[in-house]
């Protein structure tokens, strides 16, 4: 590959997309990167240097989605392009689930959505705007007791779905997420989401247990909601991002109960992510296996799923939850070596002044944030501390993928 095309990150079609509705987006009140400015000029043009090692240098590669900033308080959003044709559910089901009435329920886990826009070029889009969220294991759980708040917020969020006759048909690792304000409190690159906004170091962050997360489910555009008096409801399968639900493997074509279907992608996730990685999270596995059953109609229901939970929860005691999450492939050495920096971070970083099941903060953190006065001195503090101790690391250099 010559140079000249290995340093050419120019705009894709799919950002020319955005780079169209620059201006209209910032008449609605949204501020997209430079890089999506009529008239960009590469940073990195003339310099030699590779395009990643700058801010506008990272492309988004996904077309229907891209972040901006808010003008009005300088929040940072995710805009996604919806088609009424393909999901035509997606927006009235997220628009429900987050109406007044419900976006202030404690169990409710579904993602705010902050405004719907019509595009102004095709009738079929719109565009709705959410709040710019993360990856739920990215950075991973660091304890079982953050483990823990990551499966009850999970549990009580699809909970309140059913409960609310919302199937949500596409439980999969990518469409339970996080709030990352509160852990990252400048933030970082939304596309190089290890770097700062301006790509020119790794982006700070605390720990889930210093700096609590809410969790939230995304993604609608499978879901469908019915009738409160259907005692079975069914629907035609559709084949999700977990392609391993028995009954899909069976026949796709068979109407079958889509809450079964909920219960078993919601068991899988966690049995993927946490059971079949972490060695000292055994006391979920009889509760995943009840899950998990191949035959739909022999899964529990959320409501079992949460009660459960909170049984298992109540047995737990605080050393156990404050213990690290141990990986199965952990050797004698890399297993100590991960003790003794586990243990410095429980007492020097001050884990042990925090509840050992972090306190998610409330579903209107969104619209207001609040500060925490007494966490405030006592981070001042520690970052006192380790001013004094620590000595100053060098900034990361992006590199190439």
């Amino acid at each position: 590959m010559s140079p000249k095309v290995r340093y050419d990150r120019g705009l894709t079609d799919g950002e020319t997309l955005w780079r169209d509705r620059y201006d209209w987006l910032l008449e609605a009140g949204y501020v997209l990167r430079p890089r999506y400015k009529p008239g960009w000029v590469p940073s990195w043009r003339g310099t030699n240097k590779y395009a990643l090692n700058f801010e506008d240098g990272w492309m988004q590669k996904l077309n229907y989605v891209l972040d901006a900033v808010r003008k009005s308080d300088g929040e940072m959003v995710m805009l996604k392009r919806v088609s009424r044709t393909v999901h035509p559910f997606e927006v009235p089901i997220g628009q429900y689930l987050c109406s007044p009435s419900l976006a202030t329920e404690p169990r409710n886990h579904c993602c705010p959505i902050l405004e719907v826009l019509q595009d102004p070029v095709d009738s079929d889009i719109q565009i709705v705007v959410m709040p710019l969220l993360k990856e739920h294991n990215i950075p991973p759980q660091l304890t079982i007791g953050e483990a823990v708040d990551f499966f009850r917020q999970a549990f009580e969020g699809l909970q309140f779905m059913h409960q609310h006759h919302v199937a949500h048909r596409d439980c999969m690792t990518l469409n339970i997420m996080m709030d990352p304000r509160n852990m990252y409190p400048d933030m970082f690159h939304p596309i190089a989401r290890e770097y700062d906004r301006n790509v020119v170091g790794p982006a700070k962050h605390y720990s889930r247990t210093v700096r609590p997360t809410r969790y939230y489910w995304t993604d609608f555009g499978l879901s469908c909601q019915f009738d409160a008096n259907d005692a079975n409801p069914l629907a035609i399968p559709i084949v999700g991002g977990d392609t391993t639900v028995p009954e899909y493997l069976e026949d796709e074509t068979t109407p079958r109960n889509p809450f079964h279907t909920d219960v078993y992608t919601l068991g899988n996730l966690i049995r993927e992510d946490f059971l079949q990685i972490y060695s000292n999270l055994t006391f979920m596995e009889p509760l995943v296996a009840s899950m998990v059953v191949d035959k739909p109609d022999q899964r529990i229901t959320m409501d079992e799923a949460v009660r459960q939970l909170d049984t298992i929860i109540s047995q737990l005691p605080s050393l156990r939850l404050r213990q690290r999450l141990r990986q199965r492939e952990d050797n004698g050495f890399i297993a100590f070596l991960r003790e003794v920096q586990y243990a410095f971070r429980m007492f020097y970083g001050g884990l042990w002044l925090h509840p050992a099941i972090p306190r998610p903060p409330p579903p209107s953190q969104f619209e207001q944030k609040k500060t925490d006065a007494a966490g405030s001195r006592l981070r001042t503090v520690l970052a006192t501390m380790r001013r004094r101790f620590v000595p100053v690391r060098k900034q990361r250099t992006p590199v190439a993928p």
